[in-house]
């Protein structure tokens, strides 16, 4: 395509977003061509992003809980599972989830992020227990917990139905579920990835069961590593497919591939450019999805910074103990103090904002930064 007819084309897709109308897959696919200006394309998505989010960005005060990585699975991208007799291998005990909820508490946290590997020795009714104590004794912290992997995994153990495991898991105090284990949906690259671990199918039927009972989800898509364009687009396809049926998902984050210490160690991790442009096309061809989130620990501070003017509108929170990614060679740091999101926030033109899970604001006592509450939704909170 010459460049007259490339910026033609582009106009057309640029007048599409402008009156609101839906882009296709080709739309998506013409988007990730390198020769398509990403400043351009970042531009237009900085214009959807505040139609829908004005000037703000998100954040959140949160800590991860990783019980386990001990998993039956092997999956090629994963640098995080063990096996049972490695030495890296465990499973924490319930004083140690407990420590984590205290902890939690004393910082404030508002979230605690609950996923890890899917032990064969560990029943299902270990991985509720999990979720039943910290609710019990500390039922302020929002417990967004176990992906979709999971719960398929607890459907196996259980026998019982999905809807049957996901009402169990809220009635012992889940709040929400994470976006992970979706990697990219198309088979081609799914069998390359992860041939045995939950399908497209259990993923997306997953996530709409859990929007059918009332608990918010987030979605993902793991990039830059074995895929192409078309399995991107086609992925968030998928995800906008779904989120017009129920309007359960809440945000959408795009993962950044880490080849360290995995089975595709040879691949090199995705380039800035890259992560910009599919943060970019992510916010253009999601337009049911109200957030996009740059997760600053697998883009890395500056990239996530750079991302608020591509698209994103949340940059995550303080992420204690996060493990996964940096297992897979993160070198971000392993925790952000509050002060320092703000200031990265600030830093980009942007009024830092704190949100709970589900996206309302988060209002702190001034006397006593460890006792909030939450209050009106972060969409009104913009309109008015």
């Amino acid at each position: 395509m010459n460049i007259s007819d490339r910026n033609a084309r582009f106009r057309e897709i640029r007048d599409k977003v402008e009156s609101g109308t839906r882009l296709t897959l080709d739309d998506g696919i013409f988007l990730y061509d390198p020769q398509v200006p990403l400043q351009e394309v970042g531009e237009l998505a900085n214009y959807v992003r505040e139609q829908k989010n004005g000037n703000v960005g998100y954040f959140n005060i949160n800590t991860h809980l990783n019980p386990t990585n001990v998993c039956v699975y092997r999956c090629r991208f994963c640098a995080f599972r063990s096996d049972l007799r490695d030495p890296k291998g465990y499973a924490m005990s319930d004083e140690q989830i407990l420590d984590r909820g205290r902890e939690a508490t004393e910082n404030g946290c508002t979230e605690m992020h609950i996923v890890g590997g899917l032990h064969h020795q560990r029943p299902y009714e270990w991985y509720r227990h999990i979720i039943e104590l910290l609710h019990d004794n500390y039922p302020q912290i929002h417990l967004k917990g176990w992906t979709a992997v999971e719960i398929n995994w607890f459907e196996f153990q259980t026998k019982k139905s999905i809807q049957w495991v996901l009402e169990d898991l809220r009635d012992a105090g889940l709040g929400s579920m994470p976006g992970g284990g979706a990697e990219i949906f198309h088979p081609e690259v799914r069998d390359q990835l992860c041939e045995h671990k939950a399908n497209t199918h259990a993923w997306l039927e997953i996530h709409k069961t859990a929007h059918e009972i009332g608990l918010r989800t987030n979605c993902t898509m793991l990039y830059g590593h074995v895929e192409n364009a078309y399995h991107r687009i086609d992925h968030l396809l998928r995800l906008r497919e779904l989120q017009d049926q129920t309007g359960g998902f809440q945000v959408f984050i795009p993962l950044a591939f880490h080849p360290e210490n995995t089975k595709l160690s040879n691949l090199k991790k995705p380039s800035a450019l890259m992560d910009l442009r599919t943060m970019a096309v992510s916010r253009l061809m999601l337009d049911n999805v109200q957030h996009i989130k740059a997760y600053w620990i697998m883009l890395g501070i500056e990239t996530a910074q750079t991302a608020l003017a591509y698209g994103a509108d949340d940059i995550d929170g303080t992420v204690r103990h996060e493990l996964i990614y940096h297992d897979a060679g993160a070198t971000t740091p392993e925790f952000l103090s509050v002060d320092k999101i703000k200031d990265l926030i600030s830093e980009t033109g942007r009024e830092p904002v704190e949100r709970d899970t589900v996206y309302r604001r988060v209002h702190r006592d001034p006397n006593d930064f460890t006792k909030w509450r939450s209050g009106e939704p972060v969409e009104t909170a913009l309109v008015s």
